[in-house]
């Protein structure tokens, strides 16, 4: 474990999604861990709402799985819509993944299920205490956090900034926040429906005067995010919706009563650096961008799952600074590839041009119909597609990988998996298992249908494959594992 010196393993700072689920990690892994809020409590607002395959099949490898899958609405199209007219409609059902779905859970939702996953893991949240600042010394992070009246410290192993876009952490550590804000306000609004639009799919609306999106929470509740010339009181009124909708949105859809609203300031900015020493930022501290995609919250949770794992090796010995450095190496070039995306699309989406708009009105339908770019845009919003190729802990592509025994919260946490086909010479075989016995503490073996042989890291994405297995090959995986979890000199 950690240092005898350190109260923690590892202290989080933020109770969003992202770091309700870093604590719900920590304690499947039996981490000591404290997870503080400055708020009195969750939200009680929608806010971030899809939940991707991708991040389904993390939450199902982490455990946490059933209870969103109970609570969400399925949408399994897209449909983007100008002026009445369907410019593109594409299936979102991505193949070889058990979730071929995005599932629409509303943030307050999610935030709820982790608590109560938490809880039945024996942990709590530390609501209405707010930290305020942290230094390293000696390998430790010693932490100042106020409760009331009451100032305390704690010394940890790690710290991990999991507290949203004005993040206190990251102005500790004076890190650059790079990137700029969009010139318009944006609206998010929760409504009321009739049933015209379908349930199983959202709709993107560009237009002249701004973009809009539609996303069905339920058959008659749908998510309405669109940006804004001025705003108007407040917070939107189910007037100025209704205006939106009626300008820019299928003329069949009605809002017929307002749940909730907001507006907002969206910028596309990322933190140049995701690693300070012993401390990390994850989630909205690290990055923002625009709401169009959905890949915020996501990217966030994706974040955690890329780190924990990490911290757990290190902190039982078994990991070194190369594998820590690795999260930022791998992290950031996801999070720039998804800041260019939603910034793409919103562009695309919002043109005031008129050539542009009438260009994309006709392009769109055509490339909409063409297998790679629908396999693109799956792949893309799915988040399937995220790999680690140019990681340096991973030799070849670091594509994810995913097989039944690695789910249900049980089947996969702190080690590397060995994964062989059933066919493999009982000599290699042998040699395998050998291998495997001797650093028990970092690799088990399993069998697949399968060729060839594969090195599962601990969060489902492939660091090693080959063909066949051989002595050239076992070598390979040794020297793989070495570079990541020998101790260094």
């Amino acid at each position: 474990m950690a240092e005898a010196a350190a109260d923690l393993d590892v202290l989080i700072v933020g109770a969003g999604p992202v770091g309700l689920f870093l604590a719900n990690e920590c304690a499947r892994r039996g981490l000591r861990w404290r997870l503080v809020e400055a708020r009195a409590g969750q939200s009680v607002h929608s806010k971030a709402l899809a939940i991707f395959p991708r991040t389904l099949e993390i939450f199902d490898m982490a455990g946490v799985a059933s209870p969103f899958l109970a609570a969400a609405n399925r949408v399994t199209a897209v449909a983007m819509i100008a002026h009445g007219r369907t410019l593109a409609h594409m299936r979102f059902e991505p193949e070889e993944t058990p979730y071929p779905f995005i599932a629409m859970v509303p943030q307050d939702v999610t935030e709820k299920l982790l608590v109560e996953e938490l809880r039945k893991k024996g942990g709590t949240v530390e609501y209405e205490t707010t930290f305020v600042s942290a230094e390293t010394s000696d390998g430790l992070v010693t932490a100042t956090v106020d409760h009331g009246d009451a100032r305390s410290t704690v010394s940890a192993a790690f710290l991990v900034g999991c507290d949203g876009a004005h993040s206190a952490v990251r102005h500790l550590l004076d890190i650059p926040f790079e990137g700029a804000a969009y010139a318009d306000s944006f609206l998010l609004a929760d409504v009321e429906s009739n049933e015209a639009l379908p349930a199983d799919e959202l709709q993107l609306c560009p237009n002249e005067h701004g973009p809009a999106a539609i996303f069905p929470m339920s058959a008659v509740r749908r998510r309405i995010v669109a940006t804004v010339e001025r705003p108007e009181g407040d917070a939107p009124s189910l007037a100025l919706v209704r205006r939106i909708l009626a300008n820019r949105c299928p003329r069949e859809f009605e809002a017929r009563a307002l749940h909730w609203s907001s507006y907002f300031r969206i910028h596309h900015r990322h933190v140049a650096h995701l690693r300070s020493e012993r401390m990390f930022l994850a989630g909205d501290a690290a990055h923002i961008h625009s709401p169009f995609g959905g890949q915020g919250m996501n990217t966030g949770l994706q974040d955690v799952w890329n780190l924990v794992w990490k911290l757990d090796l290190f902190l039982n010995l078994r990991g070194n600074e190369r594998l820590l450095d690795s999260y930022e190496a791998e992290r950031l070039p996801v999070i720039r590839n998804v800041i260019e995306m939603t910034d793409t699309m919103t562009r695309v989406m919002s043109t005031p041009n008129r050539f542009a708009q009438t260009l994309r009105d006709a392009v769109i339908p055509m490339v909409s119909r063409l297998t790679p770019f629908q396999h693109a845009f799956v792949g893309r919003l799915s988040e399937l597609g995220i790999a680690y190729p140019e990681s340096p802990i991973v030799e070849g592509p670091g594509k994810r990988y995913i097989d039944d025994s690695m789910r249900g919260g049980k089947g996969i946490a702190s080690r590397f998996l060995l994964v062989l086909n059933e066919d493999t010479d009982p000599s290699q075989w042998a040699a395998a298992k050998e291998f495997c016995g001797s650093r028990s503490d970092v690799v088990e073996w399993r069998t697949a249908a399968a060729p060839g042989v594969t090195l599962v890291r601990p969060d489902g994405y492939v660091a090693y494959t080959a063909e066949a297995l051989g002595e050239e090959e076992l070598g390979e995986v040794r020297s793989l594992l070495e570079l990541q979890t020998a101790p260094e000199a």
